[in-house]
C-alpha cells in the first residue's frame, strides 16, 4: 500500500520560508516522478514543481526562482523548499507521485499560509 505523508506546512508571513516534505513508502521510491500541487479556495489544484526519477525539475512559472523541489532517495522524501513566500502562495499542498506506467497516488494535502 503505496502512502505519501506531507509535513512542514504552517503560517508564515510574506517574504519567509517554509520547507515541505513529503515521506513515501510502499512503492520503489527511485522510480517515480514526484510532485508538488497546490490548491487555493476557489481554484484549480496546480502544478508547483515536479522531480523525476533522474533528477530533471520544472517548475510553475509563478514559482520559479523562489521554490526548489528536491528530493533523497536514500529517505524516500521529497521536499519542496519555499522562499519569498507570497500571500498568493496561500493554499493546500499536494504531495504526488506517478510512475511511467500510470501508477499514482496522493498525500492528504498539508496547508500554507502566507500573511500579508
Amino acid at each position: 500500500q503505496v502512502q505519501l505523508v506531507e509535513s512542514g506546512g504552517g503560517l508564515v508571513q510574506a517574504g519567509g520560508s517554509l520547507r515541505l516534505s513529503c515521506a513515501v513508502s510502499g512503492t520503489i521510491f527511485t522510480i517515480n516522478t514526484m510532485t508538488w500541487y497546490r490548491q487555493a479556495p476557489g481554484k484549480q489544484r496546480e502544478l508547483v514543481a515536479t522531480i523525476t526519477s533522474g533528477g530533471n525539475t520544472d517548475y510553475a512559472a509563478s514559482v520559479k526562482g523562489r521554490f526548489t523541489i528536491s528530493r533523497d532517495n536514500a529517505k524516500n522524501t521529497v521536499y519542496l523548499q519555499m522562499n519569498s513566500l507570497k500571500p498568493e502562495d496561500t493554499a493546500v499542498y499536494y504531495c504526488n507521485r506517478r510512475t511511467r506506467y500510470g501508477n499514482e497516488n496522493w498525500g492528504q494535502g498539508t496547508q500554507v499560509t502566507v500573511s500579508s
